[in-house]
C-alpha cells in the first residue's frame, strides 16, 4: 500500500500558493516551540560552515532553523515563527523567497532548506539564494527527488514539485551554485500507514497532533543518523530527499 499519487498537484499561481503555505504553517508553527539547531543530524555541518560567517541568512526556517538562531537573519511567511525566532535572538523578517529584502552579496552564508519545492517559480527562488550570496559563500538547501514518487504528503504540505536529479543539478550550475557535496536527508517517514495518520491527525486534531510533535521531534532529531556526506551528487537510486552544500561562484560562467 502506497500514497503514490499520479502527478504533481495542478500549477496554481503565486499569490494563492503563497496564502496557503502562510495558513498551513501558521497553524502548524502556532502550536509549536522553536527547535535548538544544534539538536538535528545537520548541526557538525552547519557548525563547520557558520563558524566563520559573521553574517549569515536562512530562509524560511519555521521553527526548525538548521542555522544558530542568535545573530542570524532570517526570513519567513510565518507570524508565529518570526515572533520565536526573534525572541531568540534572530532577525528576522516576513518576505517572500522569491525576492530576499537584502542587497547583493549580503551573506556568508545561506541556508534553505525544504523551501526549493514549496514555490512555483523555483528558478527566481535559487536566483535570490545566489544573489544574496557573496562570492564564495557557501549555500545550504534540501531538496525532494523523483516525480514518480509524488505522495499525498506532497499535496498535504504545499509541494509544488519534486526534482530529477541531474535537473536539479542543472538548475543549480545555471545560477551560479556549484555543487561540492551532499548526503541522503529528510526525516519523512517511509511507512505510508504512519504519512496518512499523522496527516489525518492534522487536519482533523491538530491541538493533539502538535502536542505530540513537541514532545516526539527532539527525539526523532536525536535519532536521525550521522549525515554520510560525500564529494558531488549521492547515488539518488530510491533517495527520497537529498542535502546539497553548494558554493556560490565567484563568476558568472
Amino acid at each position: 500500500m502506497t500514497t503514490t499519487a499520479a502527478s504533481p498537484q495542478a500549477p496554481i499561481d503565486e499569490q494563492t500558493l503563497r496564502a496557503r503555505n502562510r495558513h498551513f504553517y501558521d497553524g502548524l508553527w502556532g502550536g509549536a516551540r522553536l527547535c535548538d539547531p544544534a539538536g538535528f543530524n545537520t548541526w557538525p555541518l552547519v557548525r563547520a560552515l557558520t563558524e566563520r560567517a559573521t553574517r549569515r541568512l536562512e530562509v524560511a526556517p519555521g521553527l526548525r532553523p538548521r542555522f544558530p538562531v542568535d545573530g542570524g537573519h532570517f526570513v519567513d511567511i510565518s507570524t508565529p515563527a518570526l515572533a520565536a525566532l526573534r525572541a531568540a535572538g534572530g532577525q528576522a523578517l516576513q518576505g517572500s523567497a522569491a525576492a530576499l529584502p537584502f542587497p547583493d552579496a549580503s551573506f556568508d552564508a545561506v541556508c534553505a532548506m525544504d523551501i526549493v519545492e514549496h514555490l512555483v517559480d523555483d528558478d527566481a527562488v535559487l536566483a535570490e539564494l545566489a544573489r544574496v550570496a557573496r562570492p564564495g559563500a557557501h549555500v545550504l538547501l534540501s531538496a525532494p527527488l523523483h516525480p514518480d514518487s509524488w505522495t499525498a504528503f506532497d499535496d498535504f504540505v504545499g509541494h509544488c514539485r519534486r526534482y530529477e536529479p541531474d535537473a536539479l543539478l542543472a538548475k543549480l550550475a545555471a545560477h551560479g551554485l556549484t555543487l561540492e557535496r551532499s548526503a541522503i536527508y529528510g526525516m519523512q517517514p517511509k511507512a505510508s500507514w504512519l504519512l496518512k495518520l499523522g496527516m489525518w491527525f492534522l487536519t482533523h486534531h491538530r491541538a493533539l497532533a502538535m502536542r505530540w510533535y513537541n514532545r516526539t521531534l527532539p527525539l526523532l532529531a536525536r535519532a536521525q543518523k550521522p549525515l554520510a556526506l560525500v564529494n558531488g551528487m549521492v547515488p539518488t537510486a530510491g533517495v527520497d530527499e537529498v542535502l546539497l552544500v553548494c558554493r556560490k561562484r565567484a563568476t558568472q560562467e
